[in-house]
């Protein structure tokens, strides 16, 4: 019985939503490394819009799905000005891995301490949540999308992008 409530608890920890971030909110700052240790801010984007989408963990199935979709619609998303940027817990090497093992165009940023996934409302007990913010150039939060459809996910920030003014 304690066995089955620890699981509905680790469950629910993992898909309740961004932690109150909502439309119009100041998108938290943030200072990432890359597979090759480069560091990303907030700040070096500030002007574009930037999708910043966290996935549970590299190389697993709904998240190849969801950056492969990514991929595929990176060329549309460029067109609108957009900066793509992947966010786990997994270190440099684990994203590397993935990055070239299917060609993303992307950067995956390591998240290893939680910090960012926790300013995002992001964070699981073990992995991220799955959810995309937009940062708008002025940065704040543009669009939230907590349900994440990882075949569809380019289409879904496309049409979303298409409704802004």
């Amino acid at each position: 019985m304690r066995i089955g409530l620890l699981i509905l608890i680790l469950l629910f920890s993992a898909f309740k939503v961004s932690g109150g971030l909502k439309v119009g909110d100041p998108a938290p700052g943030f200072s990432l490394a890359d597979d090759e240790g480069v560091i990303h801010t907030a700040a070096q984007y500030r002007g574009k819009t930037i999708v910043l989408y966290f996935y549970p963990k590299d190389d697993t199935p709904g998240c190849t799905k969801e950056a492969c979709s990514l991929r595929d619609g990176y060329a549309d998303l460029m067109e609108r000005g957009v900066v793509v940027l992947g966010v786990s817990y997994d270190n440099a090497a684990s994203h590397r891995k993935f990055k070239e093992k299917h060609k993303f165009p992307f950067d995956l940023l390591s998240d290893s301490d939680k910090s960012v996934a926790k300013a995002y409302g992001a964070d699981g007990l073990l992995f991220s949540k799955r959810i995309t913010f937009v940062i708008g150039p002025d940065g704040k939060i543009a669009h939230v999308i907590d349900k994440v459809e990882p075949s569809n996910h380019a289409r879904q920030i496309l049409d979303l992008l298409d409704q802004t003014p």
